[in-house]
């Protein structure tokens, strides 16, 4: 297209009312009305005030920032058909109330609705700046379906707005391209999140130990992305490919914590589509040369997205069932949000090298002021499935963290119990055994994701240079104790449990994970193999009330023996078991053990009282050094 030089001239013939633009609005036209904070203000009340004019229009938006529109009221439903691809807070009553539309889509594929004609646009009405030199206008903080609906509409409409920030990528209109101009200087709207519970807090924690250094992130609006973008400060080289922004990124950048140069695609710059947020982030996004703002279909595009190396994607949900089915549009048949762009980014996140796909949400909710569980055996009739059980990857609440892709219904229903608050995790282990999802005998382990279990994990770099991290036993570790048990030698079994044990089936393994990590405790050792962690050794003890002395056993994988990982486990239980007072240690070492013996000798903490009992040696000794006049042993 060629640009009429004349620009300024143009632009002044193009000036005209807010009244008189909407007035070439007809009736039955399709009408699109710009995004979020870059909605038109003067056009859309114009618009209202012209609604005695008008019948049977359409109006096509993604989401309002403003109070409800008014194009919602009850008043203007003969007039106005509000349609919507995600539904805000302003219009969520009038979509419950049949009063207005939700088209669900990904929101990937909506600019192929106005590009292709099924969707069609007969008017726009769009928020811009003011034109630069050579005539352009920005399209400001929201591109994301707005450039693909101007360029498909007939009649394009545009307020311009000297406070609207300039943004730079994709992002630009000539003057040419526009039919009428309507000048208004008002502040665009903004969003301010609430403060972050603890909840929130605590599950932002969980995602950001996921986060490795170098990955590029993508986060929804919130207290959890703001939550876990708060938890990364101390996270290196992280880059930004996200539909949308939030204030929570500022800090980020200035600190250097994002900087994007390990990104494959778009190097160095923060790519997204859409900002929603203060004052502050408008202006610090105004004419910045680090951002980049393109079209939804270009941003949201799982292509694009997996080019990203370690693209973490983070996204919420409403209810996430025992099977992995994520809702996050509606509240059982009560349409609440929408799509948007979490299959596009968990998609995208599964076809990156090392990506992480990420649905989070508080574990509870309180509805008509009863709290409910977020994790359900079944979802809510009704309920729509966004991310399916195919897709789904790690889901997160306050409670931890657990990866779904690849595992089976009854690790699915497992893993996801145990991070459902514990109020709630004997009736969804009921309903599991009811559906077959589990063993007829699986226990429920009450204290899993504890907040203070958090601090007994620890790293340790054996003797062969690699890391191992020591960590709480999990009930979903079950499969990963039956492999440990098969990839140990049958003399290491014999030594551990002093028989010839040839299987470790389902009911004897369960007994490794029956703790209450306070009188009852196990630790696993782990690595990484390719992609899957593995246990290389396990740890545990068990207090006796009445002496309380704890009894303690650990048996370590044969090729990871002799490489300290053995000595370190009984050292961390030692530890844990002090501030949970328990005085001292008994073991049962058989004679033969020598390994085991020297293990025990170079830990213990002073003198070891030690009896043969039946070809073993009957071990005890206390947690707590002994004096410094005390001779030691």
């Amino acid at each position: 297209m060629r640009f009429n030089p004349e620009w300024r001239q143009q632009y002044q013939d193009k000036l005209t009312t807010a009244d008189k633009a909407v007035a070439q609005i007809r009736r039955g036209q399709r009408v699109f009305i710009g995004s979020g904070a870059a909605e038109p203000q003067a056009l859309v009340t114009a618009l209202a005030a012209r609604a005695d004019y008008l019948a049977d229009n359409q109006l096509i938006h993604i989401r309002s920032l403003g109070v409800s529109p008014p194009y919602t009221e009850s008043r203007y439903s003969d007039r106005f058909r509000y349609n919507t691809f995600f539904i805000g807070e302003s219009v969520r009553g009038a979509v419950a109330a049949g009063r207005a539309d939700y088209t669900p889509i990904f929101l990937s594929e909506v600019p192929a609705l106005f590009k292709s004609g099924r969707a069609p646009v007969d008017v726009a009405l769009i928020q811009v700046t003011p034109p630069d030199e050579h005539g352009y206008c920005s399209f400001g903080v929201s591109v994301d379906i707005v450039k693909s609906a101007s360029e498909a509409a007939r009649l394009l409409v545009a307020e311009v707005n000297p406070r609207m920030p300039r943004t730079l990528g994709d992002s630009f209109i000539h003057i040419n391209q526009i039919d009428q101009l309507v000048e208004n200087e008002t502040p665009i709207h903004e969003y301010h999140q609430t403060p972050a519970d603890d909840v929130a807090r605590r599950i932002g924690c969980h995602i950001s130990e996921l986060v490795e250094d170098g990955s590029t992130l993508q986060m929804g609006i919130g207290t959890i992305p703001d939550s876990v973008l708060d938890q990364l400060s101390q996270h290196r080289d992280l880059g930004v490919h996200t539909e949308m922004l939030s204030d929570g990124i500022i800090h980020l950048i200035e600190t250097g914590v994002v900087n994007g140069i390990r990104k494959t695609i778009h190097r160095g710059k923060v790519v997204t589509s859409f900002a929603l947020g203060s004052q502050r982030l408008y202006d610090f996004i105004d004419d910045n040369p680090l951002f980049e703002f393109y079209p939804e279909d270009y941003v949201n595009d799982p292509y694009i997205i997996g080019r990203n190396p370690r693209m973490v994607a983070i996204n919420a949900a409403l209810e996430v069932d025992l099977t992995g089915q994520v809702c996050s549009d509606s509240l059982g048949a009560y349409f609440y949000s929408g799509i948007g762009g979490q299959v596009d980014f968990i998609r995208g996140a599964a076809r990156s090298e090392g990506g992480k796909p990420i649905i989070a949400l508080p574990s509870t909710a309180v509805v008509e002021g009863k709290r409910i569980s977020r994790i359900v055996s079944m979802l809510k009739p009704g309920s729509g499935v966004v991310t399916s059980r195919g897709d789904v990857h790690f889901v997160v609440t306050e409670f931890g963290a657990v990866d779904l892709h690849g595992k089976s219904i009854r690790e699915r229903a497992l893993g996801l119990i145990h991070i459902a608050h514990p109020d709630f995790r004997d009736d969804l282990m009921q309903a599991a055994r009811e559906r077959r999802f589990v063993y007829p005998d699986q226990i429920v382990v009450p204290g899993v994701g504890r907040e203070e279990l958090e601090a007994l994990e620890s790293y340790f770099v054996a003797e062969n240079g690699v890391k191992a991290h020591y960590r709480p036993i999990e009930p979903t570790d079950e499969p990963l104790i039956q492999e440990l048990f098969y990839r140990c030698s049958e003399r290491t079994i014999y030594l551990r449990f002093f028989t010839y044990i040839k299987a470790m089936p389902h009911s004897r393994a369960q007994q490794f994970i029956d703790v209450d990590y306070d009188d009852r405790l196990a630790l696993v050792a782990t690595v990484h193999e390719g992609e899957r962690e593995v246990i290389i050794g396990v740890g545990r003890y068990s207090r006796d009330p009445a002496t309380n002395y704890a009894d303690c056993a650990f048996m370590v994988r044969d090729d990871w023996q002799d490489k300290g990982v053995g000595r370190y486990m009984i050292e961390r239980l030692m530890e844990v078991a002090r501030r949970q007072g328990i005085t001292g240690f008994t073991a049962d070492v058989l004679t033969e053990n020598t390994r085991m013996m020297h293990v025990f000798h170079l830990s213990a903490p002073g003198p070891i009282q030690s009896r043969i009992v039946e070809g073993s040696y009957h071990l005890s000794f206390a947690l707590q050094p002994p004096d410094e006049d005390q001779p030691g042993v």
